[in-house]
């Protein structure tokens, strides 16, 4: 049985920094807690450490760095890398464990610490129960001799390997030359190396969001805000436009119109782009209940199946591990292409997408449009005390919106992970009774709350 779990939750341990539970206090104790569960043997110990370009990132990093290094581990720093890079370089660099600091899409006032075991993937729930009941014992007994404390250096190439591991995924003798590309990083962690390695693949490089300052991380920029990226592509009369988020696990697309491409798009593109490479390890294709019900039906055109999961890129890893699959993603923009990575890349994704826009020939709006999708609409009610899901009268009410919709539609009612809220979300062929199903469902638990 897995144990309780405060402090994670199902993305790291995240919040406001410098108040629980992103303090400098709760960070040691992780870097002590951790550190102990992945010392096993007698060889010398390490762990691999990068963060995004928030302010408070120095903050975390140093109150993790003397955890750690009191727990007996080596500590090999890297400084603003992406997500998938740290999980990468622990792979490459035979590290014990790896960890991110970053609170991926959020605004710059919050951070998280998101943890890697030795083979790049992330941790289980077992694990971090494990490690979160270790941090709430006195560990002072368990900590290192004097002579056996960790040393902390930097990796100064850390960048220059991730970018040739990028490059990697992008087919032999294909080159971007002649496109004109605007990366838009959010100005978060890929800020130089996604850049580059658009760079040294040809492309004229056209760079917005690169500019970080520890506050304006996702600021009007990035994958959450797609706008920017859009209008810059029509502004520099750009090719295609790549937006990715913080930490560069997400990432979307806009065409030469300026029109944007959401992941479930990319996600088609990739799986009929391997399909017919014959590089699909299986049928299946992951994605989470949140993809558009247009994917599902044109994946069967394809002959392939596409499995759901619970929203979360882990549970995404999850699910492609147990199936044998290789592709899978969310509608966010979370990328998972286990040939090529353990976790959502952006970068890598969008080489995906760049290499059939230039096998192709044909501009972006021809290849990355590739069906029409359901009509979806998605509402937030928030609600105080407890759920509000399990009330007798919305559960009348989701029966009877669920018949409205039929066969050929689709109700989702689910909790934040992170706030009071209930997510109502509903999609099918006729947009109208999309919007009366969803406001009727919002209605419905309204009234609880005004009846409570």
């Amino acid at each position: 049985m897995v144990k309780t779990r405060k402090l994670f939750g199902t993305d790291g341990i995240r919040g406001t920094a410098n108040r629980f539970p992103m303090t400098v206090e709760v960070a040691q104790k992780l870097g002590q807690a951790a550190g102990l569960r992945f010392i096993q043997g007698t060889h010398r110990h390490s762990v691999l450490l990068g963060k995004d370009t928030r302010l408070s990132g120095y903050m975390i990093e140093c109150a993790l760095v003397s955890g750690f290094l009191s727990a007996g581990m080596d500590v090999t720093l890297v400084g603003p890398m992406p997500t998938p890079a740290i999980a990468m370089l622990t792979r490459s660099l035979r590290a014990d464990l790896g960890v991110m600091i970053s609170a991926s899409h959020n605004p710059y006032g919050d951070n998280g610490i998101k943890l890697f075991g030795p083979d790049g993937f992330k941790l289980s729930d077992e694990t971090e129960a494990g490690i979160e009941a270790a941090m709430n014992s006195d560990l002072t007994h368990m900590l290192a001799a004097p002579d056996q404390i960790g040393r902390a250096s930097r990796l100064n190439d850390a960048a220059g390997r991730y970018v040739e591991n990028a490059k990697s995924s992008f087919p032999r003798g294909l080159r971007l030359d002649g496109l004109r590309i605007v990366i838009d990083c959010a100005n978060g962690a890929a800020y130089r190396v996604a850049p580059t390695a658009l760079w040294e693949l040809g492309a004229e490089v056209v760079r917005i969001g690169c500019d970080p300052d520890g506050i304006n991380i996702n600021e009007g920029c990035g994958s959450t805000r797609p706008e920017a990226l859009c209008a810059a592509v029509l502004r520099h009369r750009a090719d295609i436009g790549i937006a990715l988020d913080g930490d560069a696990d997400r990432v979307l697309i806009s065409d030469e119109k300026g029109r944007l491409i959401d992941g479930d798009q990319i996600l088609a593109l990739i799986s009929k782009s391997w399909a017919r490479q014959g590089r699909l390890s299986s049928r299946y294709i992951v994605a989470t209940v949140m993809s558009n019900m247009g994917l599902e039906r044109y994946l069967e055109t394809q002959g392939l199946e596409l499995v759901r999961t619970a929203v979360g890129d882990r549970y995404v890893v999850e699910k492609m591990r147990e199936l044998g699959a290789n592709i899978g993603g969310e509608q966010s923009g979370h990328m998972v292409l286990s040939d090529f990575a353990t976790t959502g890349d952006g970068l890598i994704a969008a080489l995906q997408v760049l290499a059939e826009v230039v096998e192709s020939g044909r501009p972006a709006s021809a290849v990355c449009r590739m069906f029409k999708p359901y009509p979806q609409l998605l509402q937030n009610v928030r609600f105080a005390g407890k759920s509000p899901l399990q009330d007798p009268q919305v559960q009348e009410a989701r029966k009877a919106a669920e018949k409205r919709l039929g066969e050929r539609g689709r109700l989702l009612l689910r909790e934040s992970g992170t706030e009071p809220l209930v997510r109502v979300m509903a999609e099918a062929e006729d947009e109208v009774l999309v919007k009366e199903v969803v406001e009727d469902m919002c209605d419905a638990i309204n009234a609880i709350q005004m009846a409570g």
